[in-house]
């Protein structure tokens, strides 16, 4: 499957997310990949499961709630659900590509490392299926522009499946917070960096115990160009390839000097 154009009028496609089965950006990649294939099959956490990341439930069984055709609803996180999606649900033939959004939100620089989202395509691309994550990025307290994702996203993935790439790679995918028609094009970029902090809200409950509430990041913006923060900003469409390998390869030379290989 990797390294490879995908046909995608033959692909059976996983659709999933982590914002829930009823979440708005589910329903629209939904309707994009009925588009692109006659094949399509939907599974996607029962609540929302933002931040996540790649937690896999191991201390309890999981249901799967079968909906109606081929839409599943986990009561368990992204992670969870494309495992059961491709070794239980679709075993008799696994997905030809995994898409994982359209999240409410972007997954721009460091959100990769917390995000339900990245990790469903990366958990597909563990297990052998190629992924791309898609996200749309909003400006709070602004609504998002969901028919920015809405008209993009077909084009987007029809470029990828064209071009294909290799195994432990997975594409990230950002929709800029600009009406559709005013997105300047499809760029290739770099994973940014801009967080700072997180805003922690502390406050009292009605019996006088304090609790908190981690909020918002607090985040600087990342001026480097070529990064996703950097073209997202000015209206781009970004597409950042991401690498399940995170051995960082120059510090591993450097400790040569210091420490053997496996004998």
């Amino acid at each position: 499957m990797f390294g490879k154009p995908i046909d995608l009028a033959k692909a059976r496609i996983l659709v999933v997310n982590d914002d829930g089965i009823a979440a708005p950006g589910i329903a629209l990649l939904e309707r994009v990949a009925r588009t692109l294939s006659r094949d399509v099959w939907v599974v996607a956490p029962e609540t929302e499961q933002s931040a996540v990341s790649h937690s896999l439930t191991i201390r309890r069984p999981l249901r799967v709630r079968h909906l109606k055709g081929n839409r599943f609803a986990v009561d368990g996180t992204p992670t969870d659900c494309v495992m059961l999606a491709i070794q239980e649900i679709m075993r008799d033939r696994p997905p030809t590509l995994c898409i994982s959004g359209v999240n409410r939100g972007g997954n721009l620089a460091d959100d990769v490392t917390y995000s339900g989202t990245i990790a469903a395509a990366m958990e597909a691309t563990i297990l052998g299926v190629p992924a791309i994550a898609l996200s749309q990025v909003v400006n709070h307290p602004h609504p998002p522009k969901w028919s920015t994702a809405q008209h993009h996203a077909g084009a987007v993935i029809r470029k990828l499946a064209r071009i294909g790439w290799k195994r432990e790679v997975l594409m990230n995918v950002n929709f800029p917070d600009v009406a559709h028609g005013k997105v300047r094009g499809i760029v290739r970029t770099v994973q940014g960096r801009y967080k700072s902090g997180d805003d922690i809200v502390r406050n009292t409950d009605p019996r006088g115990l304090v609790y908190y509430w981690i909020g918002a990041a607090t985040r600087g913006h990342d001026d480097r160009k070529g990064t996703d923060i950097w073209a997202t900003d000015r209206g781009f469409i970004s597409v950042t390839p991401l690498h399940l390998d995170l051995t960082h390869r120059a510090t591993l030379k450097s400790l040569a000097k210091h420490l053997p290989e496996v004998a």
